[in-house]
């Protein structure tokens, strides 16, 4: 969670024109919504809500105070501009605290395997209940040593205090398979070769008079 209070200000216009306004002097439009409560339409500091989110990673969770009131919000969608990066618009879900919520946290892996093993990361996500103000930055699963033949499943996976999981206890985290050896990709490698070719092709044969 953030530990930085963002103070926003209510937004009254709408539409692109007063986005393009508003991401001229550096702000950005975003929304609250959540509890049945009527959304709130805030504008944001452009470069603090910038560096709040890359802190706080995809999950994070914002102190926004909008008209003295602060709100505790969880970021739900970011709009980015594809070239230059910044933000257009953000979605968000206020939150309170202890209130669980249901979030898709990154995975990401640590350690080395065995080398000669292929890892592929089958799923890069899984899903989560945790507390709004606990909700873990990723999950770490170790593949040091692992050898061809490993899989991890969802089930598998070492969850932080307060975390439950809501993914298939069978969902497919990390396939671990023995890594090919340059003789045998070789050996595949010619005998694909060899079949596409495909049998030879002979000339027709020409009779004596044809060839005069």
């Amino acid at each position: 969670m953030s530990e930085n209070l963002i103070k926003a200000e209510a937004r009254t216009e709408f539409g692109k024109g007063a986005a393009r306004r508003i991401r001229r002097d550096n702000k950005v439009p975003a929304v609250i919504y959540g509890h049945g409560d009527v959304p709130m339409h805030v504008t944001l500091p452009g470069h603090d809500t910038l560096m709040a989110l890359k802190h706080g990673g995809s999950n994070a969770v914002l102190n926004i105070e909008v008209d003295g009131k602060v709100q505790l919000a969880l970021t739900k969608q970011v709009q980015s501009d594809p070239i230059k990066g910044f933000l257009e618009h953000v979605d968000f879900v206020s939150v309170k605290i202890g209130e669980k919520v249901t979030v898709e946290v990154p995975v990401h892996l640590v350690g080395e395997a065995n080398k000669e093993a292929f890892v592929q990361l089958e799923n890069n996500v899984v899903t989560l209940e945790a507390e709004a103000t606990h909700i873990p930055e990723q999950i770490e699963v170790s593949i040091e040593g692992l050898t061809g033949g490993t899989q991890i499943l969802a089930s598998e996976l070492v969850l932080p205090t307060g975390s439950t999981l809501v993914s298939d206890a069978d969902l497919l985290i990390v396939n671990i398979t023995q890594a090919q050896s340059a003789e045998a990709a070789e050996a595949e490698l010619t005998a694909a070769v060899s079949e596409n070719a495909g049998p030879p092709v002979e000339a027709p044969i020409q009779d004596a008079e044809d060839s005069e």
